[in-house]
This record gives structure tokens, C-alpha cells and sequence, in this order.
């Protein structure tokens, strides 16, 4: 059993937007095409204990497009990772957008 798969694993809460709704977030960066871009990237999820429910990646010539979803954030959150993505010297750009939640859209 892994870290994900016991029943005690805290979930890492936001602080600072604690009665916010969550939304699910997708994030879409180009990167430089090197060895190491995409594991920096999806580093900073694993750091705060996410897991992205969908990560697809393309190189186009020198560089990544990557596009990475991620259900459960609040808006600040999301945005606070966005600009982390941004911090990375590998990453060019990076737009965050709000999509509709996971559970609302099995729901209809």
C-alpha cells in the first residue's frame, strides 16, 4: 500500500481560502523540450499532494506543450501553483483556466 492508498493520508488544506468552493483547474504552460521539464512541473503538484486527473504532453520543435488537470483546488490555490509553474526557469507561459467540476459534469 502506498502513501495515496491509506486511509490517514491528510489532504493538504488552503489556508487562506478554506470556505472557498473548489473548482478544477487546467493549466496550460509551454516548456523548454529537456529531459527534466516535465518532471519539474508536475513536481510542484506532487509537492502539495495533488494529483492531476489528466496531464497530456506534445513537443512542438524546442519546446513542451503540456496541459495539466487537477480537480479539488480553490481558486487561490490554483492560481498560487500557476504562478509557482511560472517561477520555473524551463516554463515560457502558463494560463490557468476554470473548468467545470468533475463530479458536475458526471452528474449531467
Amino acid at each position: 500500500m502506498n502513501a495515496l492508498e491509506r486511509p490517514d493520508t491528510p489532504q493538504r488544506t488552503d489556508t487562506w481560502a478554506a470556505s472557498a468552493a473548489h473548482c478544477t483547474a487546467r493549466y496550460r504552460l509551454q516548456a523548454e523540450a529537456e529531459p527534466d521539464s516535465l518532471c519539474r512541473v508536475l513536481n510542484l503538484f506532487a509537492l502539495q499532494f495533488l494529483t492531476p486527473h489528466s496531464v497530456h504532453v506534445q513537443q512542438q520543435d524546442d519546446l513542451l506543450d503540456i496541459e495539466v488537470g487537477v480537480d479539488g483546488l480553490s481558486w487561490h490555490r490554483a492560481e498560487v501553483i500557476a504562478q509557482k509553474l511560472r517561477n520555473l526557469v524551463c516554463v515560457g507561459e502558463v494560463r490557468l483556466e476554470n473548468m467545470p467540476r468533475m463530479a458536475e459534469v458526471a452528474a449531467s
